[in-house]
Parts: C-alpha cells; structure tokens; sequence
C-alpha cells in the first residue's frame, strides 16, 4: 500500500498494512509535524484528502483533540492513526 504525503510534493511511499501513520511518516521523512507520539499533545493532527476509507477507527485521544466536524473532514491524529490501505495526507 502507498501513503502520499501532499506538501512533500506528493511524495509517495510503500508501508505495510496496519502501519501507524506516523511512524510511516517519521521512517520515510514525511514531514508530519509532531511533538510526543503519544497521543497528548495534539501537533500531529492531519487531514486525510484521500482513501479515508483505508484508515482504522477514530480513537478517544483523537476525539480530544478534534472536533465531530473536524472528524468530518478527515482530520485525524497521525499518531493514532493506522493505515489500511492506499492514503494521501496533508496537514
């Protein structure tokens, strides 16, 4: 599967299935900004602009940090966040 990191120039890059976008991000020098990894502090949040779809459920942490309209819209925390398949992410 691809993860495509937009403001990268649309650097696209393989990972493994279940993989947490922001280890993706780290390992292939995507840019995701971040701070503690962990789920506390909020700076990796992000936008997935494509494949959604391909990403696995919202967590509690998440939902700390983003609003119900934000979820909306694709934002998710990259640190929480485990791809499934095929994504673009921008933030």
């Amino acid at each position: 599967m691809h993860v495509t990191f937009v403001p990268k120039g649309e650097r696209q890059v393989t990972a493994p299935y279940n993989s947490n976008l922001l280890r993706v991000s780290l390992r292939e020098q995507g840019g995701i900004p971040f701070k503690c990894g962990g789920g506390v502090c909020g700076t990796c949040k992000c936008r997935i602009v494509l494949g959604r779809e391909n990403t696995d459920t919202v967590k509690a942490k998440e939902r700390k940090h983003l609003s119900e309209e934000q979820l909306a819209e694709g934002y998710r925390m990259a640190c929480q966040t485990f791809v499934l398949g095929d994504v673009a992410v921008t933030w």
